[in-house]
């Protein structure tokens, strides 16, 4: 994330996960969440979002327009994200630390994740809990 405090319009957030490292805590489930039936994760192995529109939408909130794409389809979505924080003295070197929270809600049937149809929900929300940090003020 590349945040803009003059102009948060200018804000931008470019994301890739390793989608292997999609984590329910239960070792069975996971290795069904990364098969074929549901993320592929060894024919897609990273989700992605690139932001193309970012503004402000209340004190300390921002929303962020973007493409996602995820199982080899690319979806546009808004992240919701709650930040900046207050920027802190970094413990490990000169400069700052921030962090923000994103999130948004997704239909996985949007992006041709169709197992275990009726056993799962088709509701997913995803999360990126951000740290940045930055020079010296």
């Amino acid at each position: 994330m590349i945040y803009n405090a003059a102009d948060p319009s200018k804000t931008s957030i470019d994301a890739t996960i390793d989608a292997a490292s999609v984590n329910t805590r239960v070792e069975m489930r996971d290795k069904d969440v990364r098969s074929p039936n549901f993320l592929d994760t060894a024919k897609y192995p990273t989700i992605t979002f690139k932001s193309k529109k970012t503004e402000t939408a209340g004190t300390g909130k921002l929303k962020v327009t973007g493409d996602l794409t995820l199982h080899g389809t690319t979806k546009e979505v808004v992240l919701d994200v709650q930040g900046p924080s207050q920027a802190i003295k970094d413990p490990f070197g000169d400069g700052q630390r921030t962090g923000a929270s994103a999130s948004t809600k997704i239909s996985r049937k949007d992006f041709g994740v169709n197992g275990a149809a009726g056993m799962v929900s088709d509701e997913i929300e995803i999360t990126l809990d951000i740290e940045m940090t930055g020079p010296e003020k």
